[in-house]
């Protein structure tokens, strides 16, 4: 009779849910639970609500770069350059204005001078360039001169084209020559601008009688090679002064195109939003201009000091967050996994990026593969009406097709989430099982002792 008695109460209270109590999505009375089946409609549905994640610190976006303190020689101003921390905030700082001029002779422009070919012997022993060709090429030398035989030296160095003709009239009438001839510059050395960085052939681009713009610079270095513009700068360093122009909006806009270029400029195209590649460009391009001034090594070493400094304030900022974070002294926001999981818990959701279910569900080692029930798993998520806190929408995915694990990747999650997995029916009743056997055990012994 008393074996008889515990099987009944084992029914009893099996069926009224005494023995073991487990979760379940149900309206209580307490809350309004609406259920909504994971598909990709409903996802679309469920993405769409606002939601910014949150953003780390700036010391985690921005470069060292350059500083603001920069001195070489020659009363090198305050750099224009300030680190950013997102591609799109670069500030585009153009060069000033270059008025136009003509081009003047410099040290290493080749000069080709023509003159008539001599009628007899008498002419030819007192013309210019007696023994020689009658298009004959003078290097402009370092004293800004050059040297005809016959003539001397002539003072070219500064002078345009139309002044150096009338020079070299002049000393031609002086000597008693025929002064018919004709001047004109067929090599052009002396007025260079150097291309580096993201481009196809790096080199130097040589200033002719034209203008040279920008974009006929680029071109002759054989263009831009990124593959996205946005995340490329054209950086233009001129007299001790550091200019940029994003790439995207070079290429958009006509009149960013046609800058006029000057001698002694250094155009540099970097492929990142920070200086650090451009800076060993522009170091080069000032060792080379402080070559002949006593002033070279401090540049560079307080280039380097600014720097580090920068660096090394960035570093302790960033290690200083970290801390914070592992002390839990930052807000997180988080997501909740609990149920029939190998690993209950809470998720952080990543900063600056959105987090989807897949994404806490197998971090923490996915469903309970005995005790799990694939059918049952559930996204809660509570009203962002404050004036209908009971509200729960509860987003059902049904795994029992593989196939939905899909939708698991593409379903966002918003802060405060709970992620519920039910249990499998059998794992229920198992878990009855397992409480009410102990008792029926002792009380079959406790009979058997009576």
């Amino acid at each position: 009779m008393k074996q008889l008695f515990t099987l009944c109460m084992i029914a009893a209270l099996t069926g009224c849910g005494t023995a073991y109590i487990s979760s379940s999505i149900q309206n209580d009375g307490t809350s309004n639970v609406r259920v909504i089946p994971i598909t990709a409609q409903s996802v679309l549905t469920a993405n769409r609500s606002n939601y910014v994640p949150q953003q780390l610190p700036a010391a985690f976006s921005t470069n060292a770069g350059l500083g603001n303190g920069l001195r070489v020689a020659g009363a090198l101003p305050d750099l224009v350059f300030s680190p950013e921390s997102r591609p799109a905030g670069l500030e585009m700082r153009l060069p000033p204005v270059v008025s136009p001029h003509p081009y003047t002779i410099g040290v290493g422009d080749v000069l080709l001078l023509a003159t008539p070919q001599p009628q007899n012997t008498q002419e030819a022993l007192s013309g210019l360039l007696a023994a020689q060709n009658r298009r004959q090429g003078y290097t402009v030398q370092d004293d800004g001169g050059i040297a005809i035989p016959g003539i001397g030296r002539v003072q070219l160095l500064g002078l345009t084209l139309e002044e150096a003709e009338n020079e070299v009239f002049q000393r031609l009438v002086e000597r008693q020559v025929d002064p018919s001839f004709s001047l004109e510059v067929s090599e052009f050395n002396s007025r260079r601008v150097s291309i580096g960085g993201a481009v196809q052939s790096p080199g130097v681009a040589r200033i002719t009688l034209t203008p040279l713009y920008l974009d006929e610079a680029l071109a002759q270095a054989g263009g831009v090679t990124v593959s996205a513009r946005e995340f490329a700068t054209v950086r233009i360093y001129r007299g001790g002064t550091l200019y940029q122009i994003p790439v995207s909006e070079l290429f958009s806009n006509d009149s960013l195109r046609r800058i006029r270029l000057v001698e002694g400029d250094s155009v540099f195209v970097d492929t990142a939003f920070d200086l650090e590649q451009a800076q060993g460009y522009f170091e080069q391009q000032i060792a080379v201009r402080e070559l002949q001034r006593n002033a070279r090594l401090l540049a560079l070493r307080e280039l380097e000091s600014e720097v580090s400094l920068r660096r090394f304030a960035l570093t302790e900022s960033r290690e200083n967050f970290e801390s914070r974070l592992q002390y839990g002294a930052v807000a997180r926001d988080y997501v909740y996994v609990v149920g029939e999981v190998n690993s209950q818990g809470r998720f952080a959701l990543p900063f600056e990026r959105v987090a989807v279910l897949a994404d806490p569900l197998f971090e923490n080692g996915g469903l309970s593969e005995g005790t799990g029930n694939p059918s049952q798993i559930y996204v809660l998520r509570g009203s962002g009406d404050p004036m209908d806190p009971a509200s729960i929408t509860a987003l059902h995915l049904d795994a029992r097709n593989a196939a939905n694990f899909l939708l698991a990747t593409r379903l966002e999650l918003r802060p405060n989430d709970v992620i519920f997995v039910a249990e499998q029916p059998v794992t229920r009743w198992n878990r009855v099982i397992q409480q009410i056997v102990p008792s029926v055990i002792t009380s079959s012994i406790a009979a058997a002792s009576g």
